[in-house]
């Protein structure tokens, strides 16, 4: 049906209710719609405006509804399609928008607004190829404007294509004129033009380009220019021929601009690795000679630069043997004489290599016996009483990281007699005991810390993380409510903040206490913050074209693609799922999630309760406009709420919709399959994967999944149950088409061999794993699958606690949940034996005992009540 047409007077009235909506003056702009709809009410391009500003005033439904009634009226003006492009837009429902965009060029093909909007919609949704007729039309329509040649180049970029990148960079450097000097746009324009160059292995045209800017003093960032020149010529020398009579000239220039780099910032380590790279010195793969040649290197700077620690930590990582230690030394000796409290920090990567272990840890031994050769705490009997603190301080730390928990806590005994006010020390007991299994001591430890130095916000958030740890959720809101908003829930607060530390502890949490509602919640949230990374992206796109910041920009899309990859992401998304496959698997656990329905006698009060407060909210709104302050309530009503969806109000407080949702293994499934590949090369996610995909039937996806974990780790413990339930499941299955059950034998045949029976390979796997506690338990899982009496599987799991099996505490405590899980009789008998075995551990306490000491954390320790429980 076609729209109305407008006489003159309308026609100038609807360009001035353009006007308007451009100009953000949406009450006239409404009563200039009504105007034209009041004689001409089957206008589309107007029903659609007014439905435009309705959206903008908060009428968000009605609004819509305008719009759609105003496009059937006329699905030939590209208006209508715009206005309903910008709609889906403010939905972030990109798609549909670009389909829009689509539809309004089509009936008017150079409208510059629409391309320009449709451009950066193509860069923000990736579509690179389209993304470049969209900018060279833009180019055709204004080709004057430097901006436009940019952003052709920078789609030729994106797209891949290099090439053409550097010809229209090339074309602009010839029509560029009267640039003034130092001109902040005009220099990240260069150092992109240079980058293109860099790529395409052009690297003399580079260098001369950037050589000439900077004769010319068009560039600014100085050791930007430095570090180009620096990689420029020592990638030229690397692409030389061996007898090119200039590879020693472009050596030294190399070598001479990665000195002045470390001269201007000895403390960058990426200039000394640069410098050694130049000199032909891999440091991933390290011989003798060139070993001895990176540390005279190194040594040389050392009268250059004498205060500077970077190219001695470097020296630590290349030296071996006897040179360690001698270099090692002075390096530990210099930073606990100086009381530097992170050298740990520092040094505890280069623990990788057990000989350099043992090297720091008898020289850190012997400056501990020769600063208090009776391990006296005096502080008078050493010059310096700071040094024998720092070391001790220094080997708690690291008896905790070798797990020798009570070597640990006992040097930190000796420290706070020494030393009892300071911070760190107790700090570092609460994190020894958390790694021992005491949560509950290591809260008391932290509160200790905290009360110390009540107003270091670390501390605080170190408190509230423990206690989260612990299980308590309200306690640990009391100590971040300290520095967050006044006002405003902790909880709240830091949602708003994007703190991602604090959303997974309280999902963690939550999802120990079995409080499966709220853990979805607050992994929910984490994903979301991750999307709300990816939208706010969406105004740098012209941002960053128009102030030229290609560089950074580039790196920015980098960075949001790879978004997924964050392990807080990754583990938000896994146990999401797997808590969507327990409900699936257990739909009894929903049921007892939702509180009793009333009694019809607490209905009645409820419903009373409910009447009275809508009574009275309506008594408080009838006097609001009455108050004096209704003026500013009715300018409320007209501000520009803009065409994003509110995000409304939460009526899911508790979780319990969430969790109620029909299909579970369709939501596990779509959380999963956002993580894209990120998610190939993790075995949870592949574990996880497989279990999703096992139960919707999908068994050549899971198949696939259990393949990419199998190339991964053969022999991991999830890998092994998940053949043998795969095994199971293609031998039982007779629904699946012939081709797809060849392709399911042929993967389970390269999974285990076909000849060896599940029992077998299931003894075969226990032999070679039979001192691992998690290879037992996997073989126990699977003993339980191929229905072993119970009674073996149980004396299979209790083999964990003989001599020479590696028990960890995490493994205990899987294999006490399963035990659980299986309703054993023996679980509690196991839970004692590894109360017994684990000292320090307070997790395999009872219930009752556990309820004391989470009590005990915040209150004074009530003794009578220990002796009682304990």
């Amino acid at each position: 049906m076609s729209s109305q047409i407008l006489a003159q007077k309308e026609r100038k009235l609807f360009s001035e209710l353009l006007q308007a909506y451009e100009q953000k003056q949406l009450s006239k702009g409404r009563k200039i719609a009504d105007q034209i709809l009041k004689k001409h009410p089957q206008h589309g391009e107007t029903m659609c405006m007014k439905g435009l500003v309705m959206v903008h005033l908060g009428e968000r439904e009605a609004g819509i509804s305008l719009i759609k009634d105003g496009m059937r009226k006329d699905l030939q003006s590209h208006i209508c399609w715009h206005v309903w492009a910008l709609v889906q837009k403010g939905e972030h429902n990109y798609e549909e928008a670009l389909k829009s965009y689509t539809m309004a060029l089509k009936i008017d093909k150079d409208n510059f607004n629409i391309i320009r909007e449709t451009s950066i919609l193509q860069t923000h949704t990736r579509q690179f190829d389209v993304l470049l007729e969209s900018r060279i039309h833009m180019l055709r329509l204004r080709p004057y404007s430097r901006v436009h040649w940019i952003g052709v180049a920078l789609a030729y970029k994106l797209a891949g294509n290099t090439a053409e990148a550097r010809r229209y960079l090339d074309h602009m450097e010839d029509f560029l004129r009267n640039v003034p000097p130092r001109d902040t746009e005009y220099g990240e324009l260069v150092f992109f033009h240079v980058r293109v160059l860099e790529e395409l292995g052009e690297f003399q045209e580079a260098l001369t380009l950037l050589d000439k800017k900077a004769k010319d003093r068009m560039l600014v960032d100085r050791p930007a220019i430095a570090e180009c020149r620096a990689r420029l010529f020592g990638k030229l020398k690397s692409a030389a021929d061996a007898d090119n009579a200039q590879r020693e000239e472009w050596t030294e220039a190399a070598e001479q601009s990665w000195t002045e780099l470390i001269d201007q910032n000895p403390d960058n380590q990426d200039y000394y690795k640069g410098f050694l790279a130049n000199a032909g010195i891999d440091l991933d793969s390290l011989t003798d000679e060139s070993r001895t040649k990176a540390l005279g290197i190194l040594e040389e700077f050392s009268s250059r630069h004498p205060k500077t620690n970077t190219y001695r930590r470097l020296a630590l990582k290349i030296a071996e043997g006897d040179k360690f230690k001698e270099l090692v030394k002075p390096y530990l000796e210099r930073a606990l004489e100086k009381g530097i409290p992170s050298i740990f920090s520092d040094v505890k990567n280069l623990y990788t290599d057990p000989s350099k272990l043992q090297s720091i840890q008898d020289i850190v031994e012997d400056i501990r016996l020769s600063v208090s050769p009776n391990d006296q705490v005096q502080p008078s009997t050493s010059a310096d009483p700071t040094y024998y603190l720092w070391t001790l301080y220094f080997l708690a730390q690291h008896y905790s990281s070798l797990g020798r928990y009570e070597k640990a806590l006992e040097i930190l005994h000796s420290a706070m007699e020494h030393t009892p006010t300071l911070p760190e020390l107790y700090m570092t007991k609460a994190r020894v005991l958390k790694r021992a299994g005491d949560s509950y001591g290591a809260v008391r430890a932290m509160e200790e810390a905290r009360k110390l130095d009540g107003q270091d916000r670390y501390v605080n958030t170190k408190s509230g993380k423990y206690r989260l740890r612990a299980g308590m959720i309200n306690e640990a809101d009391e100590v971040l409510t300290l520095f967050t908003k006044k006002g405003v829930p902790a909880n709240i607060d830091l949602l708003d903040m994007q703190a991602l530390h604090y959303l997974t502890e309280v999902g963690d949490t939550h999802r120990r206490l079995k409080g499966y509602p709220l853990a979805l919640k607050m992994y929910y949230a984490i994903q979301k913050l991750f999307h709300n990374f990816r939208e706010e992206q969406y105004d740098f796109h012209l941002y960053s074209l128009r102030r030229s910041m290609l560089g950074s920009y580039v790196a920015m899309l980098g960075w949001e693609d790879d978004l997924h990859s964050h392990p807080a992401y990754i583990h938000a998304a896994v146990w999401t799922a797997r808590i969507w496959i327990l409900l699936y698997d257990d739909p009894s656990i929903i049921k007892s999630l939702h509180p009793p329905e009333p009694s019809g006698e607490m209905s009645k009060k409820a419903l009373n309760k409910a009447k009275k407060a809508a009574r009275k909210a309506t008594a408080d709104t009838s006097q609001d406009y009455d108050d004096a302050s209704s003026q500013k309530v009715r300018a409320k009503q007209n501000e520009d709420k803009g065409l994003e969806a509110p995000t409304g109000k939460d009526d899911d407080p508790e979780g319990l919709k969430l969790v109620s949702a029909d299909d579970p293994l369709e939501q596990a499934s779509k959380v999963l399959g956002s993580l894209g590949e990120f998610g190939k090369d993790d075995i949870d996610v592949n574990a996880t994967m497989f279990d999703v995909a096992i139960r919707q039937k999908k068994y050549l996806k899971a198949a696939r999944e259990l393949r990419r974990a199998h190339a991964r780790d053969p022999h991991h413990p999830e890998v092994h149950v998940r053949i043998v339930q795969l095994a199971r499941t293609v031998a039982s299955v007779s629904d699946v088409p012939e081709p797809v059950k060849s392709v399911l034998d042929a993967s389970v045949a390269g999974l285990k061999p076909v000849e060896v029976s599940l029992e077998v390979f299931n003894s075969q796997y226990l032999q070679r794993h039979s001192l691992s506690a998690s290879g037992i338990l996997a073989s126990a899982k699977v003993s339980q699958m191929l229905d072993t009496p119970r009674e073996e599987v149980e004396n299979l799991l209790f083999t964990t606690l003989t001599d020479g099996v590696q028990l960890r505490l995490e493994d205990a405590l899987e294999i006490l949940s399963y035990l659980s899980t299986i309703q054993s009789p023996r679980a509690d008998e196991f839970r004692i034996a590894c109360d017994a075995r684990f000292t320090l551990s307070k997790v395999f306490k009872s219930e009752e005992e556990q309820a004391v000491l989470r009590r005990q954390c915040i209150d004074p320790r009530d003794e009578n009540e220990v002796e009682t429980v304990f």
